[in-house]
Order: structure tokens, then sequence, then C-alpha cells
């Protein structure tokens, strides 16, 4: 099995050095959380934060709530990108230890309920400020510090809202109980109302589609990297992800790297990147990762399901032409924090096959015997005509409104990267909480709980320019291409 493939001659430097000079200059600021929002289609199944009042983690299931700095980033100078990037990983990194540590720590906890607040919640409040500071400091360096950071290195413990014993847990482990998912977290997906709604097709849409045909990670390239959000750190995502399309994918891949690496698209004029979150059946398995850090070390455990057929439609918009996306131009849909973070980016789309016009957002789908479950994820497809990337890397990139298929203002209209993965997974027994026919779950951060909500994909167009120009060319003419 092909695993965490790494170059370690790669220096750090070289990797974030190639990531942050994207389409910007020396000192040029990157605006944050303009467009931000990744609900493409209401589809009435969101959910709230995990709960809105702190927990005691002696009463139930508790999990770690802590504020997304990156978020609250108005503008990052090119020059301060490198070590904020970094001190953001970091940040993750003490969240996700501190949530370890309130796993490993029932007894404690239960003979001490003050425990969990001074024994971690607040430690973890000492190391966020001084990363927080580092972060300030690296941004006033090179222009205006932002202002209020302080405030957000307070995190809370939040309940998960499901006290029942996840599969294969302690039964006497009752103060922080499992990691997910549980029973509350699936759905019969024939109990669903059909919920998908598109937007009308105007006179002059691009109504085409272009597919690119890319296999299903047939190849086991693995790694818990993520080179659009922690370029240069191994573990930056803390959970495994599946590759398609280009094969020399890591946290230390340069653009040029990408652009003269293999492909496992059929057509070789794509070398661009697919990859998304792995999803596991929790049946036991000891997988390649079972003890490492983005694995079972981590949270992540189980069998690695391949989607049975993954499917990258490429479409155009409903009310005009649609304008070439520029090379190595990243996009990141839906939030692996939406759990902890609430449904602003959350773009989970869970359904079966026979049922795609019922969409799921936060919970898993219980599908009928002959029907395979599918996870479709739809990118953002207006552009800012600048930039390929942005400090957090969503306000380049924004969804069209979800009821006239417009862009917002100053922006254009490129290509939607349309996802569809399918799974051929035996559903879940529910009434004995997975002991008979296991659940699946989505690879995560350990404090989002595996909750379905927190499904995302990431994107790097490595098109070549012929190709993508092709691609524009049948989407605007109303034409399937492949």
């Amino acid at each position: 099995m092909r695993h965490n493939t790494r170059k370690r001659s790669k220096t750090t430097q070289r990797a974030i050095a190639a990531t942050a000079g994207l389409a910007l200059g020396a000192g040029a600021l990157i605006a944050v959380n303009v467009y931000a929002s990744a609900h493409e289609s209401a589809n009435g199944n969101s959910t709230k934060r995990a709960a809105e009042a702190p927990a005691d983690p002696a009463d139930g299931a508790t999990t770690i709530s802590c504020p997304d700095v990156g978020a609250k980033l108005t503008s990052v100078p090119g020059r301060a990108r490198t070590q904020v990037d970094k001190e953001l990983v970091l940040l993750d990194k003490q969240v996700a230890e501190a949530y370890q540590k309130l796993r490993s720590s029932t007894k404690s906890i239960q003979q001490d309920r003050s425990f969990a607040t001074n024994a971690i919640m607040a430690p973890l409040k000492d190391r966020r400020t001084a990363t927080i500071d580092r972060i300030a400091i690296a941004i006033g360096r090179s222009g205006t510090g932002p202002q209020g950071l302080e405030a957000l290195a307070a995190c809370t413990l939040r309940a998960t809202g499901a006290q029942e014993q996840g599969p294969g847990q302690d039964q006497g482990d009752t103060a922080v109980q499992g990691n997910g998912p549980v029973a509350a977290d699936f759905v019969d997906i024939t109990t669903v109302r059909p919920n998908v709604k598109s937007p009308r097709k105007q006179r002059g849409a691009s109504a085409g589609r272009f597919t690119t045909q890319c296999g299903v990670n047939e190849n086991k390239l693995y790694n818990s990297d993520n080179i659009i959000v922690a370029p240069g750190v191994d573990n930056g995502a803390h959970h495994t992800h599946d590759y398609v399309g280009n094969q020399d994918n890591d946290a230390f891949t340069t653009n040029e790297e990408f652009a003269a690496a293999t492909t496992s698209c059929r057509n070789q004029g794509d070398k661009s990147t697919y990859y998304w979150p792995v999803l596991r059946l929790q049946d036991g398995t000891q997988e390649f990762d079972a003890q490492e850090l983005g694995g079972g070390a981590e949270g992540n455990t189980g069998a690695i399901l391949t989607a049975a057929k993954v499917t990258l439609n490429f479409v155009g918009n409903p009310r005009g032409k649609v304008v070439a996306m520029p090379k190595f131009l990243r996009i990141i849909t839906g939030d692996a924090k939406a759990f902890t973070n609430g449904t602003a980016n959350a773009n989970a789309s869970w359904s079966c096959t026979g049922f795609e016009n019922r969409q799921l957002t936060d919970k898993y789908p219980v599908c009928p015997q002959g029907s395979s479950l599918v996870r479709t994820s739809k990118f953002q497809s207006c552009w800012d005509g600048r930039s390929t990337d942005s400090a957090n890397h969503r306000s380049h990139v924004a969804f069209t409104d979800p009821r006239t298929g417009a862009c917002p203002s100053g922006m254009k209209a490129i290509p939607q990267l349309v996802q569809r993965l399918v799974y051929d997974v035996d559903a879940p027994s529910l009434d004995d909480n997975g002991q008979s026919s296991p659940f699946y779950a989505v690879d995560g951060f350990p404090e989002q709980m595996h909750k379905p909500i927190t499904d995302h994909g990431d994107f790097i167009n490595v098109f070549d320019e012929r190709l993508m120009n092709r691609m524009v060319q049948c989407i605007n003419t109303g034409r399937t291409c492949r």
C-alpha cells in the first residue's frame, strides 16, 4: 500500500514560498472573508454549533470548541503569510492535543470536576494566547496589526448532543465517550423529503459539461497533509486524504512539481489534484495509519473505504458564459470544523443512489438495500479575477446566488467542479449502535467527532492551458465533452 509519500529533501521554505507567491506581490494584502458562504442551495438540513452552553465533561460526551482565528483575520501581508500559516496550523495542533488529553482523562475528571478546566482548558488558552500574539506581531511587522485577536484565545467545553456509546469504546468511559459517530448521526434517507433546488437556466447560460476521468485512488495515495491550508507542514490536516489526479501531492509539493508530475487522469493535460477526507468503516480494522498522527492516534480508525466510482464534472453558469480558471487556483469547499465553527462554510451533501434529490448536511444517510452511499461536493464557481488563493483560502472564490445563479459583484463565473463519490457500504445497524453492522464515518479533526457536516473537498487546478480552453469552449457552447 502506497501512503504518506514524502519528499524530505524538499524544505518547508520552498513549499511555502511556492504557495505564498501565487498571484500575489511580495507585499500584497490578502483579503479574508468577503464572500465565504458555502451553501449554494438551502436544503433545510443544516445544524448550529455543537451546543450553545458550556458543558461539564463529567455529565456526558464533550468536545472542545475554539474560535476560528484564521476566519477573523481581515488581511495578511504576503511577507507575513509563511509565519501566519505555520501559527494557524499550530493552533489546530494545540486543540487536537487538548482534546486527546480530555479523552484520556476520564478517571481524573470523574474524581475532580474542575480537572478539565484547570488541567486542560487553562493551559490550552495560555498556548493559544502565545500563538495568537505571534500572529499579530508577524502581521504588524508588514502592515497594520489586527485588533482584538487576544479575545479568541479562550476555548470552551461543549456537549456533543449525543450520549450513546461509540462502537468499540470502553463501557466504563462515561466522561468523554469516544469521538463519534453515534446512532443519532444517521437517518433513513427514505424519510427525508426532496430538497434539491437549482436556479433556472436563462438565455445565454453556459449549459455544457466537461468530464475528466481520474480514477478512484487505485494507487492508494494517502497522507494527512493539506498543501492548501498547511504548506510545508506534516500532518497539517490531522486526518487522512484520498487523492486522485496529480500523483506528486503532499505538504511539500511546489507548483513546479505539480506541473511536472504524473497524473491518474486519463487525459494527461489534467494534472490537477482532487482530494477529500477518507471514509472509514468503524469495524476495528488496523489500517496502515492505525498508530500514526492523522490516523488512529487522532481517532481516525477503521478500514479505509475506496469509492466504487468517482465522477468529476465541470459545469457552467445558469446566467452566462464562464471564463478559464487560472492555473494553480486553489479551492476548498465545506468546512472541516463545521461542528464547532457553525454552518457558515458547511457544504456537505450526503445522499444515496436513487434518492439524490434528497441531500443531507448534518446526517449520514442510511441507504435501502440496492442503493449506494453518495458524497457530492459542489465547489465555488465565482472568482475574483486576480488571486489563485487567499489568506483564509475562501475569499478569492465564491458561490453563485442560490436563486438567480449570479456571481457576487466584481466576480467572474468559472467552470464549477461537481465531485461525486459513490461507496458500496452496508447500511449500519442503529438499534445496536453499530455492533452488528458497523457505522461509517468521514475522517476529521479529533474534536469534530466525525460529524457528517464536517465533510469537505479540495481542488488545485493544474490543467494545461489548451485543455482548460477546450473545457471552457465545451461548456459555453452547451456540449458534453470528456
